[in-house]
């Protein structure tokens, strides 16, 4: 554990102090696990109203000048330059044996310029190979984490809340589209992404900004049942989505074709990247491993971490991602990896958890999905 005092802590802090929050280190950032209300009803708050999360221990790097598209594209297993100016896609960064150094969002806000979105634990080491790889290019890398807050508004309400706040019209802002408007009067860019599996906005802001932005929406969002959330929450939304988190589901030791994310490698475009043989080989034998959805069907939660096991054998053939009641559905869910012979939905499996071992089922991803509006 960081010590306190050696942890780093975003704009708000004080904000969550004052809210109630428990705060906790998360990849070396002082963050707010949970507030007064608890993780549950902070889960449902975003699943049937409006959440607000701070996100600002998020990495931000600016990639720009005329070969950034490029040098982008020979650094990642995405292909940037296919992307209008205002959408975004999802990314990975690998590394030369196609293990997943870390997964991100590529935003394109210009004919020649990009901001890449890593996770905080990676952020350093990310913007360090990003550098490395574009190196021969006419292209600039600016880390901007640390002068960049990011606030969060997510779920069914979110609109509603947000659009008399801002000058960007949201009707016209599609999912993975970003846009450079204001928001409670502030500079800001405005993007239609999350991690929660529900509709929502992620808010780019100057450092000192985020406070009266933050207030603002706090204040402003009461008639929409908008509550604070913390990273508990976070998590337990985006297992419910079936989305992956590095550390958990995402590794060096995982391609992304053994995480099901295959389809954003893009081993047909023009620019080789790192990594790109070493993927071509798995898309043509398989993947030793593959991630599954898991209901647990006995008594117990799967944890991360947990042994899985074919009925009848003590071998370990596979290993719990993450794991957690579900709120929303009412039972304990988890993710996981499996042989690829034993990931077929019906297929029964067995936890370990503590002393005993637990039937769990095989079923498709995400758990949740929201209604198409």
């Amino acid at each position: 554990m960081t010590d306190t005092a050696e942890m780093k802590q975003t704009a708000l802090v004080g904000r969550h102090r004052a809210l109630g929050a428990r705060l906790i280190d998360f990849a070396g950032w002082e963050m707010p696990v949970q507030y007064a209300t608890g993780i549950i009803e902070e889960h449902r708050t975003v699943r049937q109203r409006v959440g607000l999360f701070d996100l600002s221990h998020m990495g931000e790097v600016w990639v720009s000048g005329p070969e950034a598209g490029t040098g982008l594209a020979s650094a990642l297993v995405t292909d940037p330059p296919r992307l209008s100016i205002g959408r975004a896609h999802y990314s990975m960064i690998t590394a030369p044996d196609a293990g997943i150094i870390d997964d991100l969002i590529v935003y394109r806000v210009g004919d020649e310029r990009f901001m890449v979105v890593p996770n905080a634990s990676n952020r350093e080491e990310v913007t360090r190979e990003l550098r490395e790889r574009l190196a021969g290019f006419d292209a600039a890398i600016d880390d901007a984490s640390l002068r960049t807050s990011l606030v969060a508004v997510q779920g069914p309400r979110a609109a509603a809340l947000l659009q008399p706040l801002t000058d960007v019209e949201l009707a016209t802002l599609k999912y993975y589209a970003i846009a450079e408007g204001h928001v409670c009067g502030q500079p800001a860019w405005i993007a239609r992404t999350g991690y929660t599996g529900e509709d929502g906005f992620e808010l780019f802001l100057e450092w000192d900004l985020a406070g009266p932005v933050w207030d603002e929406l706090l204040q402003r969002g009461e008639p929409f049942g908008i509550a604070p959330c913390g990273l508990g929450a976070r998590d337990t939304l985006r297992l419910e989505a079936g989305m992956p988190l590095y550390g958990n589901e995402l590794d060096r030791h995982t391609n992304p074709f053994e995480a099901n994310l295959g389809r954003v490698v893009k081993l047909d475009k023009a620019h080789d990247f790192v990594g790109r043989s070493a993927l071509e080989a798995v898309a043509q034998a398989g993947p030793r491993k593959q991630l599954v959805g898991l209901a647990v069907r006995g008594r117990g939660i799967a944890r991360h971490g947990y042994p899985l096991h074919l009925p009848g054998d003590d071998s370990e053939a596979g290993v719990v991602t993450s794991g957690a009641p579900s709120p929303t559905l009412g039972t304990p869910i988890a993710m996981g990896y499996l042989p690829p012979s034993s990931t077929e939905v019906g297929t029964m499996v067995e936890v370990a958890i503590r002393d005993a071992k637990v039937e769990a089922e095989v079923v498709p991803l995400p758990f949740y999905k929201r209604a198409a509006s």
